[in-house]
């Protein structure tokens, strides 16, 4: 066993002495030792309840003959970092995760690995580290929080966003937004919508380092304790098996990742972490990769933000076994590919079948006959730029306007909500990638203030930085190279005319090729101060077309 290094022969007695202080008995000692990464705090609605996960996990290690060590990661919550500083601390978060995981798995030589994560960033970090360290591995995630209503229609943490901008119109008022406020999240788990931290979580099952139905079984459902009790059965299988990561995670599973994901329209997140995670696999996927798939990959489901279905509705449809059951009948599915159930993914979903045609439509009914996501290139993007195409108002996926130009998110939403943004512009949040921002803020508050105030259906938003799962419009981000390592977003002035064309997947400034060389000349980065993790971040971190990875030297 691997985690013989640190407990077997004469030389180990001062190591079995400190387990014994842990309170582990001889029998304990000699099984094999399973870490558990667990991400539970109570900061973060979806991770409150993480330590009945991680006890559930725990029993199942033991009725499988296992010895469980848990250990705790760190957890940022998007929704409510997001609009101020902290939201600088979010993607750069992920590194953190991913780090700290390969630590305590090199440090301690498990003979396998439990993940427990449930938002945003800690899920790719958690299976970065995983693809990393190559030892068994297997991924429970808390699942995604029920539906909230209010005044007798679905809400999520999204319609809260959006309201804010409702109020400053005058279409809706401070009473109603402080009722909504107490209903739209009604209780634990990652929020309801096809977000980034649902996204992920879904695609766990499709790369096949998690249990079907990972993805969707509400976080309050019984079911999901029986899922990880399952799953920490499974990793006692895996290490006998001596089934890795390196098995598992292979081109064709990011291939059915990224063909999944077009299908049931995630988030443009999506785009950073399937990469860093194949990257750490060995793995290339560029940005052309998503772009393929998308031209041929149906959208079968309409979900928030886009659309009016959740989580718990996919679940209730088949969840996604039935949805890649559809997307094998249409051949669209490498279905060789291993998973951790220590069979192919055509094995898994075998005899699923779609139980409501109207949350998972057939592949010859999509909603669009193309996927979620869009990448766009140009000049104004040379390298890409992402946008979530299923959740642009179709008036929307073709514009030319004149550009409104901002250096910070702040100074954007201020003027969205003070109504100073007019029909037909096309705002554009520069120095907020990676590097520039530092962290790549999401832009949640501006998109969602643009849908409150009614002008998404004649305005664009285009930055660097990036979007959050939730957001919704013709919300251009990613856009590299970014302001800071002077792409050519950073020259754009006021009134410059942008062209955006979605189906033809063009970004374009209509300057002359010479103005645009001539203020790249001219341009001179901006200073600033930085200091701890952030100033180490910006000096490591690349733009966002590489997945926000660090630099290798």
């Amino acid at each position: 066993m691997r985690s013989d290094q640190m407990k077997k022969g004469l030389e180990r007695a001062p190591h079995r002495s400190l387990f014994k202080a842990l309170g582990l008995t001889d029998a304990e000692i000699e099984r094999p030792m399973i870490g558990i990464a667990n991400s539970a705090n109570e900061v973060i609605p979806g991770h409150l309840h993480l330590n009945q996960v991680a006890d559930a996990v725990k029993a199942g290690i033991r009725m499988a003959g296992g010895t469980p060590f848990e250990f705790s990661t760190i957890g940022i919550c998007d929704g409510i970092i997001m609009g101020h500083e902290g939201m600088k601390y979010s993607l750069s978060s992920r590194e953190l995760v991913a780090d700290s995981v390969e630590s305590m798995g090199m440090g301690y030589p498990f003979d396998g690995l439990v993940l427990i994560p449930n938002c945003d960033k800690i899920i790719p970090g958690m299976m970065m580290a995983a693809a990393r360290l190559d030892i068994p591995a297997i991924l429970v995630s808390g699942g995604p929080m029920l539906t909230g209503e209010f005044q007798g229609r679905d809400v999520d943490l999204i319609t809260v966003f959006e309201s804010v901008g409702k109020v400053k119109v005058g279409a809706m008022t401070p009473e109603d937004l402080v009722e909504m406020e107490g209903c739209a999240c009604p209780g634990v788990g990652s929020c309801a919508g096809m977000f980034t931290a649902n996204s992920m979580n879904c695609l766990s099952e499709v790369l096949g380092l998690a249990l079907p139905y990972n993805g969707t079984i509400p976080a309050v459902y019984a079911e999901r304790i029986r899922l990880a009790k399952e799953t920490g059965i499974q990793i006692m299988e895996l290490v006998k098996k001596d089934i890795r990561p390196s098995r598992i995670l292979t081109k064709q599973a990011f291939e059915n990742a990224v063909t999944v994901d077009m299908a049931f329209g995630g988030s443009t997140n999506t785009s950073l972490h399937l990469p860093a995670i194949a990257r750490e696999a060995g793995v290339e996927l560029s940005l052309r990769t998503f772009n393929e798939f998308s031209g041929k990959t149906p959208h079968l489901c309409s979900m928030s933000p886009g659309g009016p279905h959740h989580l718990q509705d996919l679940h209730q449809a088949g969840g996604i076994p039935a949805l890649i059951a559809e997307l094998i009948r249409g051949g669209l599915i490498h279905d060789a590919s291993l998973t951790v159930t220590g069979k192919s993914i055509g094995e898994n979903v075998k005899g699923k079948k779609i139980r409501n045609p109207g949350v998972i439509r057939t592949i010859d009914k999509p909603y669009h006959p193309t996927g979620g996501l869009a990448v766009l290139f140009g000049n104004l993007a040379p390298v890409g730029a992402v946008v979530k195409q299923s959740a642009v108002d179709e008036a929307m996926l073709r514009h030319t306007g004149p550009a409104r130009v901002f250096d910070s998110e702040e100074d954007a939403q201020k003027s969205i909500l003070d109504s100073k943004i007019r029909k037909g512009d096309v705002v554009i949040i520069r120095y907020e990638g990676p590097k520039g921002g530092p962290g790549m803020r999401e832009m949640l508050a501006p998109t969602s203030a643009i849908v409150g105030v009614g002008r998404d259906r004649d305005v664009a938003l285009l930055t660097d930085g990036r979007f959050s799962g939730g957001s919704r419009g013709a919300a251009i981000g990613h856009i590299s190279p970014e302001a800071a390592e002077g792409g050519p977003i950073a020259v754009v002035k006021d009134g410059d005319m942008v062209e955006i064309d979605i189906p033809a997947r063009k970004l374009n400034v209509l300057v002359s090729d010479d103005e645009l060389k001539k203020r790249l000349a001219q341009w001179k980065p901006p200073k600033r101060e930085l200091k701890g993790y952030l100033k180490r971040y910006a000096s490591l971190v690349q733009s966002a077309n590489t997945g926000a990875v660090f630099k290798e030297d």
